[in-house]
């Protein structure tokens, strides 16, 4: 088991198990997205990092809750309910198919039947889970250096978001994007959002309805083929793009239209909370300025 607090993370070395995790979250989220009521942005259907991985929190289910997580220091799915029962589901090679069917077996067995549609979202393959053969690969290794990279970022990013008293989203971790996030709201309305490839527009409508600043951690995948810090803005108000944003290592990427800062340089430098702290506050500053968003009402003083 690693103990490095920023720990090395090509996304070459495991990107079979990503692919695959990110299946297996997908699944777990939608069954999350099925018992919770909605929330604006989408904020009910988030998981949240823990001590061990990361957690739906407890989902009302009649008149009893379960609470579903990742623990990626013993690799196991564990399904917790008020009642206390409990049932386990091992993380190892297998397919998305399997792991579908031993989770929908594992709540049937609580009395707790779930049915979730079951087509993933914002891949390119859109196989459902149940006849997903291809993607079978785990990792415990890669995984659990992944979650200790969010358990950093997660405490970097409640330390940024302490700043800002306005309104202001959980750091938590979407499901569909795989990634980590957290959003600040000027409190204006935003345009409708054009939405993207592979996700219904009504999602990303819902998502931006208002104008925001966004900061988040991406282990990779699609166009960025490493882990990568980024920030953006909706609406992205004129002159953002080329604010001068810290460390020197950022720069504004055209294509995903956002900020982004790798992650090695995060990871290789003295002091990592500060790098990541001026990419952020930096990144935000671009944003509050070209926007004119209200600072004096919304940070706190």
């Amino acid at each position: 088991m690693t103990t490095d607090l920023w720990p090395e993370l090509p996304f070459t070395a495991w990107k079979d198990t990503y692919d695959t995790l990110h299946r297996w979250t997908q699944i777990i989220g939608k069954i999350r997205l099925a018992l919770s009521p909605p929330i604006n942005h989408w904020w009910n259907t988030t998981f949240y990092v823990t001590s061990r991985g990361i957690t739906t929190s407890a989902m009302p289910y009649n008149n009893r809750h379960l609470q579903i997580d990742f623990d990626f220091i013993a690799h196991r799915l564990i399904i917790e309910t008020t009642d206390g029962s409990t049932r386990t589901i091992s993380l190892r090679p297998c397919s998305v198919s399997e792991f579908y069917q031993e989770t929908m077996a594992a709540l049937r067995s609580l009395d707790m039947p779930i049915t979730i549609w079951t087509t993933p979202v914002e891949v390119s393959d859109r196989t459902p889970f149940e006849e997903d053969y291809k993607h079978a690969s785990y990792d415990p290794e890669y995984t659990q250096r992944f979650w200790r990279i969010l358990i950093q970022t997660s405490r970097v990013f409640t330390l940024f978001r302490s700043r800002f008293i306005g309104k202001a989203s959980p750091v938590h971790f979407f499901w569909g994007a795989f990634d980590l996030a957290a959003t600040r709201f000027s409190g204006r309305k935003a345009p409708p959002h054009p939405g993207v490839p592979n996700c219904g527009r009504f999602v990303m409508v819902d998502a931006y309805s208002h104008e925001l600043s966004s900061c988040g951690f991406w282990p990779g995948g699609g166009p960025v083929d490493r882990p990568v810090f980024y920030a953006y803005a909706y609406p992205e108000p004129k002159g953002f793009k080329d604010y001068s944003v810290q460390p020197p290592e950022a720069f504004y990427q055209k294509d995903l239209g956002e900020f982004v800062l790798p992650y090695d340089v995060v990871r290789n430098a003295k002091s990592p909370d500060e790098v990541l702290l001026s990419f952020l506050q930096s990144t935000y500053d671009a944003e509050a300025i070209y926007a004119k968003w209200d600072r004096y009402a919304l940070e706190r003083q």
